[in-house]
């Protein structure tokens, strides 16, 4: 049993993350989030407290965004878009167990933290402007659990984790760059 409740975006996430675990879900019906939704999330995150596992696109990242600005200490699940993709769509509704149950395994709670990393330290370090810094970007992504993410959301992802630049050097050298 899952302790805390989970966030999904609809019906469909809900039925795939029920057929592997015992858990309970909130939908905000995609970007139709409304107050009382919200409302009620901030209650369950009191009571049990809250997984935010959204679809790792556009719309799941808005709501996620929202969610993390309004209600402190959330938890996060990412997967990766390539994770839960068909054809067609990409969503947690598409993803393998293996591939929710790492996620759920390496959740991430974002605190408050001295911006101590900021633009230059990602060109430095290759993670913008290089050739290679979506690959070196995808590196960190995996090790620190935080979904594929461009410069900007990165740096952003990081700072709310409170990551240092010789934590990512250290990571980027122990890998194949």
């Amino acid at each position: 049993m899952i302790e805390e409740v989970i966030v999904v975006e609809g019906k469909n996430d809900t039925k795939r993350l029920k057929t592997f675990f015992d858990c309970e879900t909130i939908e905000t019906h995609g970007l139709g989030l409304n107050k009382e939704t919200i409302e009620f999330i901030k209650q369950m995150q009191e009571k049990r407290g809250i997984i935010l596992f959204l679809d790792p696109d556009s719309p799941g990242e808005k709501i996620r965004n929202r969610l993390n600005s309004e209600i402190p200490d959330l938890k996060n699940a990412f997967i990766l878009k390539e994770d839960g993709r068909t054809k067609k769509k990409v969503g947690i509704e598409h993803a393998s167990y293996e591939v929710l149950k790492e996620a759920l395994d390496n959740l991430v709670t974002y605190g408050e933290y001295d911006n101590n990393l900021n633009m230059a330290d990602l060109n430095e370090l290759g993670l913008m402007g290089d050739d290679n810094s979506k690959e070196k970007r995808l590196i960190i992504s995996k090790h620190f659990h935080i979904g594929k993410c461009n410069g900007k959301t990165m740096l952003k992802r990081l700072n709310l984790l409170g990551i240092k630049k010789e934590d990512l050097y250290n990571i980027l050298n122990d890998s194949e760059y």
